[in-house]
């Protein structure tokens, strides 16, 4: 039978360099411990780049949106056509209505035998001759009964199709303003967890970044080179300096960039698609060293932004949430094209 010793206690020292293990130990950081708070230019460039992001989804939600009342207006007229098409049925049917039921009242007999039955041989021919118009009639009318009902059914068909598709475009376009409203409500999350002092001292650096830019938001006029309906839309551009940019909006109080845009050369008498990439699409394409004052701008990529050349090396755009409606150097973005109207 084995010995059990008891274990000695533990000595003085020994117990110190626990002590100092576990103190060691208890300085390092643990994960329940809060991680730093980021610093304003941080959080400024979070916000920035939130913005951005945004702005994608915001032209693939335009999109969507255009279609969408596209389809309304199809599905709106083929109600009213579904409805004129049952008015003609239903005319139809009460023209035939009759002529069944006195066939149904002769017991089926035959027209002609009934003539002929009659006991009126003198004017058989007479009324033989307005039999078979009459019938030529019925049998027109049962004609035109049986294709007023076909057109009816495919009428039916179409507008049930129709409704599908509008249906469909609404669901994507909740899902692109989900996305959309999603990243700037993370963006004013990060804004509103900054002090009055440290959002003033980011209002600050932004305007300072602007001014070394070259960018201005200020009231103006344009006096530029631009004639005709150039001009006329550089003039509605120019009366929208500092309104702010507000995704899906074509004005009159806010804009988007695409919204802007459109908006500007309407007055002009031109209608442009909705979207950035629809303009781009739709747009006589010219090259950057033969810009005029009025042709429509695209930084980075052909969906993304634009604006609107004013000439001098300038360009008016609606930027993105949380900015005005300013004037900046075109270079102040990447450029990718040009197009005129």
């Amino acid at each position: 039978m084995g010995t059990h010793r008891r274990p000695k206690p533990a000595s003085r020292a020994r117990i110190a360099t626990l002590g100092m293990a576990a103190g060691a130990v208890s300085l390092l950081p643990t994960q329940s411990q809060a991680a730093p708070e980021p610093t304003v230019d941080e959080v400024r460039k979070k916000v920035e780049k939130l913005y951005e992001e945004a702005e994608a989804p915001t032209e693939e939600y335009n999109a969507i949106s255009a279609k969408q009342e596209k389809l309304r207006r199809e599905v709106d007229g083929a109600r009213d056509r579904l409805a004129r098409k049952q008015q003609e049925v239903n005319e139809l049917r009460e023209k035939v209505g009759p002529l069944a039921a006195a066939q149904y009242r002769s017991g089926g007999i035959d027209p002609s035998v009934q003539l002929f039955l009659s006991g009126d041989p003198e004017n058989y021919l007479e009324q033989a001759e307005m039999l078979d118009r009459t019938n030529s009639r019925q049998a027109d009318a049962l004609r035109a009964m049986q294709a007023k009902q076909r057109e009816l059914a495919q009428e039916r068909v179409s507008a049930q199709q129709r409704l599908k598709s509008l249906e469909e475009t609404r669901a994507k376009a909740a899902a692109k303003k989900d996305e959309v409203q999603g990243k700037l409500t993370e963006a004013r999350k990060l804004l509103n967890s900054l002090t009055a002092q440290q959002r003033a001292r980011m209002e600050a650096a932004q305007e300072r970044d602007d001014a070394s830019a070259g960018a201005s938001d200020s009231r103006a006029t344009y006096n530029g080179p631009a004639s005709g309906r150039a001009k006329s839309a550089l003039d509605f551009a120019y009366a929208q300096l500092g309104k702010p940019y507000e995704w899906g909006s074509t004005g009159p109080n806010s804009y988007d960039c695409s919204g802007l845009v459109g908006a500007s050369w309407r007055t002009a008498g031109v209608s442009l698609p909705r979207t950035v990439q629809q303009m781009y699409d739709a747009g006589r394409k010219v090259s950057k060293s033969d810009l005029q004052p009025g042709d429509i701008i695209y930084w980075y990529n052909d969906t993304q932004h634009n604006g609107m050349y004013v000439g001098n090396g300038k360009a008016i755009h609606a930027p993105r949430t949380g900015k005005n409606i300013e004037i900046v150097p075109l270079d102040s973005m990447p450029f990718f094209a040009a197009s005129r109207p």
